[in-house]
């Protein structure tokens, strides 16, 4: 799957990978991962050749609608896991809590937290990689260059300011498929 999946993210889709290149299931077994910009459906399917190209397990959290039959099936065999998004409920604790029940789990999610230009970016995949004691591995979904960038683990401290500071260095200049929400 890997041969088939490099060849089209290479060669059709005329795709490259740069920065922290040599990230691998091995090395960072749990880890929150952050896409920016996400502006369109297509950052899902670049994200799963992406992760199968540099051979990672990655995960995603979405509602529990999706979960259903037929869909349900496939949502869980590519790495979804659901969430209870009734009011009430401290969402962080329970999706800091999936890192413990998994041996290896990489949370993807966009921290946007829709595909629409947003003017800050949602603060809960900070606390969820805090809470879980694990990395932020950010990456680029930059449709300009056609290239994911991926960084070294950053781990966050307990200045959010400073560290959102640093976080969007990375991003600077990243266009997204739709360039007007990036």
């Amino acid at each position: 799957m890997q041969r088939i999946a490099s060849f089209i993210y290479f060669k059709v889709i005329g795709w490259k990978l740069v920065g922290n290149t040599n990230m691998s299931k091995d090395t960072v077994k749990k880890a929150v991962l952050i896409a920016v910009p996400h502006t369109s459906w297509h950052d899902f399917y670049i994200g799963l050749l992406l992760r199968t190209v540099i051979g990672i397990k990655a995960n995603f959290i979405a509602k529990k609608e999706l979960f259903t039959w037929p869909l349900g099936y496939y949502m869980r065999s590519i790495g979804g896991r659901s969430i209870d998004r009734t009011s009430g409920q401290n969402k962080v604790e329970a999706i800091a809590k999936l890192f413990d029940k998994n041996e290896e789990f990489r949370l993807n999610i966009a921290p946007e937290g829709t595909r629409k230009k947003v003017s800050e970016w949602r603060t809960g995949f900070y606390y969820i990689a805090k809470a879980a004691n694990v990395p932020i591995i950010m990456f680029t979904l930059d449709f300009k260059n056609k290239q994911n960038k991926i960084s070294e683990p950053f781990y966050p401290t307990d200045d959010i300011a400073a560290d959102f500071k640093y976080m969007k260095q990375f991003f600077e200049g990243v266009v997204g498929k739709v360039p007007e929400y990036s």
